[in-house]
């Protein structure tokens, strides 16, 4: 275990150093792309020389932000560096072998992320569960220490908190949140524009994808929790890629009545990936996953453990029932 720091004690970690590698969890979203860039941005702005990591890439939906080529994929080389940081990832292993390869060799390692099963792993770690999003932190880092923040960083941090918050829909969204939205709007992000390539821009493949996850979509007898299963063979018929299925779990979360859903998804090498949302902090899901090896947020959650995906689904399903029942919620009459 690292040592706990606060936003302060970072100002002599980027002040005595020249060289920076950053990188994000593995299958990255909005908020482990868009604090990478920030982040990446800023410490151009001091001097620093920086390289940007993550083991998949940026997904396509992402590649209209500014600075979005400078995330490459780990080519099996070691990275020269005085600093490795990690965002946005509860534990080392999700940021990839070839990742954690590259990094291998850093003398110093920060992790600054904001779920509540953080491992505190490396050296320095600073954690704060109470943030809508590692782009929040980021933005406290930026604001705190006094770095430049130049406009691709803040339109970065932008689509890293609104992706986050699902469009400021979830309860992580606060009043911290909004003031950091308002600062930026006043620093020229254009919100329109960028929302609308968040969320007004998909491939016609996502629509298909809907289509079939669509017709997999189940529901407990209690009404309380539904689910549906992303099969291999759909993802090779669809080509479906890295990103195309953010943000589906929601058309789950959004049935009246439902407490709690999952979005399984099968992985070559016989894996599956879960996803897990409730709409009530009565319903930990990150305790559910935490039973899979997995963990996150008490309200959004996720794993990746291997067996037969059928059998992957009913032990998780079960749990998860199991979690709704003891937190009270009646069926749906």
């Amino acid at each position: 275990m690292g040592k706990r720091i606060s936003i302060s004690d970072l100002k002599p970690v980027l002040a005595e150093h020249s060289s920076f590698v950053l990188c994000s969890h593995a299958r990255p979203d909005g908020d482990a792309i868009g604090s990478v860039i920030a982040m990446k941005a800023m410490l151009e702005g001091i001097g620093k020389t920086v390289v940007v990591l993550n083991e998949d890439g940026v997904p396509d939906h992402l590649k209209f932000l500014s600075g979005w080529e400078d995330v490459v994929v780990p080519s099996g080389e070691k990275v020269d560096a005085e600093v490795f940081i990690a965002f946005d990832t509860a534990n080392q292993e999700r940021l990839g072998q070839r990742c954690l390869q590259a990094v291998a060799d850093v003398p110093l390692v920060v992790n600054i992320d904001h779920h509540i099963s953080n491992e505190e792993y490396g050296d320095l770690f600073y954690v704060d569960d109470t943030a809508a999003a590692v782009g929040e932190i980021v933005y406290d880092i930026a604001t705190q220490l006094n770095l430049p923040i130049p406009d691709a960083a803040r339109d970065a941090m932008y689509v890293a908190v609104s992706t986050d918050t699902g469009s400021f829909q979830y309860a992580n969204t606060g009043v911290r949140t909004h003031r950091m939205v308002a600062d930026l709007v006043e620093r020229g992000v254009k919100v329109g524009e960028i929302n609308s390539a968040i969320y007004h821009d998909y491939p016609f493949r996502r629509v298909e994808l809907l289509t079939s996850l669509l017709g997999t979509l189940e529901r407990s007898a209690d009404g309380r929790v539904a689910w549906w299963m992303l099969r291999q063979d759909v993802k090779d018929r669809l080509e479906v890629q890295p990103g195309d299925s953010e943000g589906l779990v929601d058309v789950m979360r959004a049935i009246r009545g439902v407490v709690a859903c999952v979005f399984f998804e099968e992985l070559k090498g016989g894996d599956v990936r879960i996803s897990m949302r409730s709409k009530s902090k009565k319903v930990n899901v990150c305790e559910v996953c935490a039973k899979f090896g997995g963990g996150g947020h008490v309200m959004a959650s996720g794993a990746r453990c291997g067996g037969d995906p059928d059998e992957v689904m009913g032990e998780v399903l079960a749990a998860l029932a199991a979690a709704v029942m003891e937190a009270g919620f009646e069926p749906i009459s």
